[in-house]
């Protein structure tokens, strides 16, 4: 975990609200816990080491006033339906993701996009550029559609692996991302679908959109769609906007 100055700074970039029900992710030995806890309603602890759970449950037990609304959710998120364990409150996340299951926690948390207020996540920088990325770039790709559907991400703090005890190999950066975002303006019902459709957007990342695009329909379907939607017959899926995603995939639907 980072340690006290930078838990210290990552803690000032967070909302403080005595109203706000917490969940965070991978707690560890709790070095962030002490700071979400201060000024909570409740935070929601969930560890998937059974260890690391008990011994945070003993810190908690043996100091309640330091630990103040604090519990320990043992299991590993991607498991856990996140609305039950905050009682249908609405809820901010927070967690120090591994990067490797950085993508699927992101999918699992929005499942309950309608019931999250922000999430604030400690990621690999490369990841958190992804995710921030705006149509055009380099770094743009499903990952950043996908959570720009659900939020509004940015990146509010760079932090360098000195900042870390073991140091790790990579840059990492808090990303923030507030809700709603584009969702709430497409009216898009069958939401997984629409991601899916996205995904084979970005199948080849060298191709144009209407070659990725002939895996799901003809040709002259395809050409048809894309001039509909006012783009070019050599547009490429990182230049899309999400409402020309939206636009485009009901031409297909349609189609």
């Amino acid at each position: 975990m980072s340690g006290p100055a930078w838990q210290n700074r990552i803690f000032e970039k967070l909302p403080h609200a005595p109203e706000d029900t917490w969940i965070e992710i991978g707690p560890g030995h709790g070095e962030m816990t002490r700071h979400l806890a201060k000024g909570t309603r409740r935070l929601i602890a969930v560890e998937a080491d059974p260890k690391l759970a008990e011994t945070l449950r003993q810190q908690i037990a043996a100091n309640p006033a330091e630990w103040p609304n604090v519990e320990v959710a043992e299991g590993d998120v991607l498991s856990l339906n996140l609305a039950s364990l905050a009682n249908g409150a609405t809820f901010r996340v927070y967690g120090n993701l591994p990067y490797y299951i950085t993508s699927p926690i992101l999918h699992h948390l929005f499942q309950w996009a309608d019931r999250i207020a922000s999430v604030y996540v400690v990621i690999q920088r490369e990841v958190a550029e992804r995710i921030a990325a705006k149509p055009g770039s380099r770094d743009y790709a499903y990952l950043s559609v996908a959570c720009q559907f659900y939020t509004r991400p940015e990146i509010a703090l760079k932090i360098p692996p000195g900042a870390f005890r073991p140091p790790p190999k990579v840059d990492s950066a808090l990303v923030a991302m507030s809700l709603p975002g584009g969702r709430s303006s497409l009216s898009i019902e069958d939401e997984s679908g629409f991601l899916k459709f996205v995904q084979a957007c970005f199948a080849q990342k060298r191709k144009t959109l209407r070659n990725n695009l002939l895996a799901l329909a003809p040709d002259e379907t395809v050409r048809e769609a894309i001039a509909n939607v006012g783009l070019a017959g050599d547009a490429r899926a990182e230049q899309l906007l999400l409402e020309q995603f939206a636009a485009l995939w009901r031409q297909l639907r349609v189609g």
